[in-house]
């Protein structure tokens, strides 16, 4: 899972980025890598898999993998070349979703670009850049398919849908709420629109509105009503806490989460919300040399999972012996979970599931 971070100047964003790669790597002692100055990979906190590792004395333990990609801060006109201008636009193209950090804090020592705290604003003005740098994707394929098009049904359909798209773009709207049929929508996702991304909204806030979430914080309302009304997430963080907790080892990060009255880290809240809206789970495969987490898509059948480890085990698909995480625990053993009769023999047709810790039988 790739995760782009957006947001104006001064909201906090690299704050994030860094306390969130630095955590990721701390937390879970996997060896952070920079791939680049703005890039970090990160292992999804997953308790699970310690448990299970200890359960099968494994050797090593395998998280799934988030890379977040962190975009210097967007300014107005950064589509037509404003700040660092296309190039980091063309840095996110590629990722699943986007990571929208927005100020919900008054402080009058960190200056905000606009002179003024307004998430509205503030989320337009970010939309506004994504948009104009698709109408310009657009326009380009517009160009390239018109050429074609007189000899082509096929491109003279594409055609008539880029230029209705291209219309509903520069009408101020973001292509995802774009009314498309099912053909046109794979089509419109071949174009890696920016605009066509799910949006999880970080709204950060100062450290005394984690308590009750934000609940209190007008700025944070304010973005919760924006993101019901284009179906996206939201999580509310304080950047400077997160900076904080990235310091700690696991045993102070959980007292001063307790401290704060938090059950759990912004990263994990990220996490949850970036799963959510991407309509993703993990399975878990275990065993003496390697206990390991697995993301699919939900609704992925066993064979299509068994494609994730490796081809072969797709290819040569017999069957999935499956048990439920919690089951596997409360027995303390795969054989005595066999022998209560809670690991099943599943075929082709089943539909893996989020806890599901799984063994595959295959023959190539």
């Amino acid at each position: 899972m790739k995760l782009g971070i957006v947001g104006l100047p001064n909201v906090g964003k690299s704050t994030l980025f860094n306390s969130l790669t630095k955590a990721g790597a701390e937390s879970a002692n996997y060896p952070f890598c920079t791939i680049d100055p703005n890039i970090g990979i990160v292992p999804v906190p997953d308790e699970r898999l310690q448990v299970l590792g200890d359960l099968y004395q494994s050797e090593k333990i395998v998280a799934a993998t988030i890379e977040f990609v962190d975009i210097a801060g967007l300014v107005k006109g950064a589509s037509k070349g404003e700040g660092l201008g296309n190039q980091f636009l063309s840095n996110i193209r590629e990722v699943d979703a986007i990571v929208h950090v927005v100020r919900c804090f008054e402080d009058g020592n960190v200056i905000h670009v606009d002179g003024s705290v307004n998430p509205s604003r503030d989320i337009e003005t970010i939309n506004l850049e994504l948009i104009f740098s698709d109408l310009e994707i657009l326009e380009r394929r517009i160009a390239k398919t018109a050429k074609g098009a007189k000899n082509d049904k096929a491109l003279a359909e594409e055609l008539n849908l880029l230029e209705r798209l291209k219309v509903f773009l520069e009408e101020g709207n973001m292509a995802k709420a774009f009314p498309a049929e099912e053909k046109e929508s794979e089509l419109i996702k071949s174009y890696n629109l920016l605009t066509a991304k799910p949006v999880i909204y970080a709204a950060n806030v100062k450290e005394e509105d984690l308590a009750d979430d934000g609940s209190s914080n007008a700025y944070v309302n304010e973005v919760r009503d924006i993101a019901s009304k284009d179906n996206s997430e939201v999580f509310v963080i304080c950047a400077q806490i997160e900076q904080e907790i990235a310091e700690l080892d696991e045993e102070e990060k959980r007292m001063f989460l307790e401290e704060l009255g938090l059950k759990e880290s912004g990263l994990e809240k990220l996490i949850k919300a970036s799963y959510r809206i991407l309509g993703l789970i993990s399975y878990l495969t275990a065993g003496p040399k390697e206990t390991r987490a697995w993301t699919i898509e939900v609704g992925t059948k066993a064979p299509q999972a068994a494609g994730k480890i490796h081809s072969d085990f797709e290819r040569g698909f017999i069957r999935a012996e499956i048990v439920n995480y919690h089951n596997l625990v409360e027995c303390g053993s795969y054989n005595a979970a066999k022998e209560k009769g809670l690991v099943r023999s599943e075929g082709k047709e089943y539909v893996v599931q989020d806890g599901d810790v799984v063994l595959f039988r295959f023959n190539v």
